[in-house]
């Protein structure tokens, strides 16, 4: 009896191997060899679920950026305006030594975009759900009149996901002995900004 493979999951271990690799050698140790070895596969299997390493790279983003928005919901179910902003931030920003390795998967996946005009479409549309979501907790804050009033909606989200963005770079930069309390009293200088 031939053996029942579940696809989904197959192309779910590639991912989190790649991801493993990226964070443990960076971009440049993510050859489809050594994926194909962390993940327990022949080197040719990877090819039957992605047609390139830019693919697979493109689905290891998604995975990440999928599980940011898991636990950005979890976070903010309960809270509206200032404080589900910050509480998604707090899920985004590399706060954190897992956080900092999701960022490390994230600037690596923007290396290719610059190279792929679909991978800049992915891009764009992951941004504009975070875009949309931090103007709604920008008017919910608006309506409870705890923002300043000099404080213009659109251009406090497009700052906002330019610094959760720019944040992830630094933190990269930064390398190992980076300062992840420095992130969050930057976290407060922001909101501070917004506030009454």
């Amino acid at each position: 009896m031939p053996k029942i493979v579940d696809h989904d999951q197959r192309r779910r271990e590639l991912v989190e191997a790649t991801l493993r690799i990226i964070v443990d050698q960076g971009l440049a140790g993510a050859t489809m060899r050594d994926i194909a070895a962390e993940s327990g596969f022949a080197n040719g299997v990877i090819k039957s679920y992605f047609a390139s390493k830019s693919d697979l790279l493109a689905a290891t983003y998604l995975f990440v950026y999928e599980a940011t928005n898991r636990r950005v919901e979890l976070s903010t179910s309960h809270l509206r305006g200032l404080a589900a902003l910050r509480a998604f931030a707090n899920e985004v920003l590399p706060v954190t030594p897992e956080l900092h390795d999701e960022a490390r998967v994230v600037l690596s996946f923007l290396a290719e975009v610059a190279q792929s005009p679909d991978h800049a479409r992915t891009t764009r549309e992951t941004m504009a759900q975070w875009r949309t979501w931090i103007r709604g907790w920008l008017r919910q804050a608006d309506d409870d009149e705890e923002l300043a009033a000099e404080v213009e909606l659109e251009t406090a989200a497009d700052v906002l996901l330019t610094y959760l963005l720019g944040a992830q770079t630094a933190a990269i930069i930064g390398g190992e002995s980076f300062d992840f309390a420095g992130f969050r009293r930057q976290l407060d200088h922001v909101v501070a900004q917004l506030s009454t």
